[in-house]
């Protein structure tokens, strides 16, 4: 890396201890820490959401698999841009009301609890087990994308740099929670926005436009430019399938929850969906590009940033595809640029593993120390608490990640799936259906959480390949409605609360 591309990179990093750091000095309260005091603007909120959401998948995991993989890629993409519009058009603004209606819940764990007066806090303590099991295995993929960036940015092995990035983003998140985050986020989203637009927009104009990178690709794979040959129903139900994810994201959910008011819904979705868009296809466009690119161009100087190409049957592949977006930030701007982009790949990486520990550490400060531990413990106390949370769960993600050849893919895939059919049904039938009891939300739960850890690890392959979220989230809502329906009646009091939250 270059001197400028270096000092650049710097200065980002230092500008985001700075955000904070000022949050730090904002945030007195857990309330504060796990939710800013639901004081989020529209902007910041759908920005943060999409950013925490996306993470380094976008500009490494879903580039990397259009580049080895083409167009049937995409279908992924696609299934998201569907699941995140319907979750912002039906989950959001109802979420943001029954939650406040709800005790003024401030973590999913916390609502779900309210939500059905569950005295027991069985309900609370099941949740926050699913978020820190499956958070772990995504704050690993954060890692895992972060020390690839680093590896071929700095030259750093593997390990130094997984340590390095690691400890870049715990800082801030450490000091400054959730406002941290939500401002943090909204600058990476910004960041990440013009990377995804300028990158493939260069890299077609030098390859000779559009229809020339298509005709290259085509004469390399012709499968690579269509998103159905060789892809069957199963593959395509499975990559869709993705959408159905976002009903349960815990660290998307609470971005609805910290709006400063359900009236700012409408704008939200418009910002955030028009970010979304516009990023999926500039990440399939750079995945495109990069084919045409490494087998059209003289890339022999990809050699001196670590990135490394081979040669499959008379055609140039880049031996890990994930790094298709880091190679084009090298190879086709100027220092400067380069270490703006290179700036962004890390937003993406960090704006995700940030929301993900301040999600886990609120579970484990909310959810087990305040309601299971130390009910009388301080505001002060619990804060601190979340702070320790985020360091201890970071080493442990950090350890998952400590394989080299670990994907970001299929490490964010598990846990998607995980959080997807776990919580998805949940949240659904308790905003929308008065019917679903204390013991078909918690069955649903435990069915859902355990069907995805069967289905990927023992069932995975075969007439089983089918995404674990599929059957996962079918099977959690069959046993909540089953299981609500056999049992006893939702008392008065969760009922008046259902309604109150649906007339406001």
């Amino acid at each position: 890396m270059g001197t400028a591309t270096l000092i650049t990179f710097i200065i980002y990093l230092l500008g985001m201890l700075g955000i904070g750091f000022a949050a730090y000095k904002m945030t007195s309260n857990l309330s504060d820490y796990v939710l800013g005091g639901r004081r989020l603007g529209p902007g910041v909120a759908a920005l943060s959401a999409g950013a925490s959401d996306m993470s380094g998948w976008l500009l490494l995991g879903l580039p990397g698999a259009i580049y080895a993989s083409g167009f049937s890629a995409a279908w992924i993409g696609v299934g998201l841009a569907i699941g995140a519009y319907l979750n912002w058009q039906f989950v959001a603004r109802r979420l943001r009301v029954y939650t406040e209606v709800a005790n003024d819940s401030i973590t999913v764990p916390d609502y779900l609890e309210n939500r059905f007066h569950d005295n027991t806090h069985i309900l609370r303590v099941i949740s926050a087990l699913v978020i820190l099991l499956f958070f772990t295995f995504y704050t690993s993929s954060g890692m895992v994308a972060g020390a690839k960036l680093f590896e071929a940015s700095f030259g750093l092995t593997y390990t130094q740099a997984l340590w390095i990035g690691a400890i870049v983003t715990i800082s801030y998140t450490f000091l400054g929670g959730f406002l941290a985050v939500s401002w943090t986020d909204f600058v990476q989203g910004i960041l990440m926005f013009v990377a995804l637009i300028a990158v493939p927009i260069v890299a077609i104009s030098q390859i000779g436009g559009w229809d020339a990178t298509i005709d290259a690709v085509g004469n390399i794979s012709a499968s690579h430019v269509d998103m159905v040959q060789g892809v069957g129903i199963i593959a395509i139900i499975s990559s869709m399938a993705w959408g159905l994810g976002y009903f349960g994201q815990p660290h998307i959910l609470v971005r609805f929850m910290a709006l400063r008011s359900a009236k700012d819904v409408p704008k939200a979705r418009f910002i955030g969906i028009g970010w979304m868009v516009l990023g999926l296809y500039g990440a399939i466009f750079t995945g495109i590009a990069g084919l045409a690119y490494i087998n059209s161009q003289d890339v022999g100087m990809l050699s001196q940033f670590g990135i490394e190409i081979v040669n499959e049957n008379g055609v140039q592949m880049l031996a890990d595809p994930e790094k298709i977006f880091i190679a084009f930030s090298q190879i086709l701007f100027h220092p400067i640029i380069s270490g703006i982009l290179l700036a962004a790949i890390l937003s993406a990486i960090m704006s995700t593993i940030d929301s993900q520990l301040l999600v886990s550490s609120s579970a484990l400060a909310e959810d087990f120390y305040k309601a299971i531990i130390r009910k009388q413990a301080t505001e002060r106390e619990l804060v601190w608490v979340g702070r320790i949370a985020v360091a201890a769960i970071a080493l442990i993600a950090i350890l998952l990640a400590g394989n080299p050849d670990s994907s970001v893919l299929s490490l964010v895939s598990y846990a998607w799936a995980g959080f997807g059919a776990a919580f998805g049904p949940i949240i659904l039938l308790s905003l929308f259906w008065k019917g679903i009891t204390r013991n078909g939300a918690l069955a649903g739960i435990i069915v859902g959480a355990v069907t995805v850890v069967v289905w990927a690890d023992f069932l995975s392959g075969g007439i089983f390949d089918l995404y674990e979220i599929v059957p996962g989230f079918i099977l959690n809502t069959l046993v909540a409605v089953i299981v609500s329906l056999a049992g006893k009646k939702p008392s008065k009091e969760v009922i008046s609360a259902f309604d109150e939250a649906a007339r406001r």
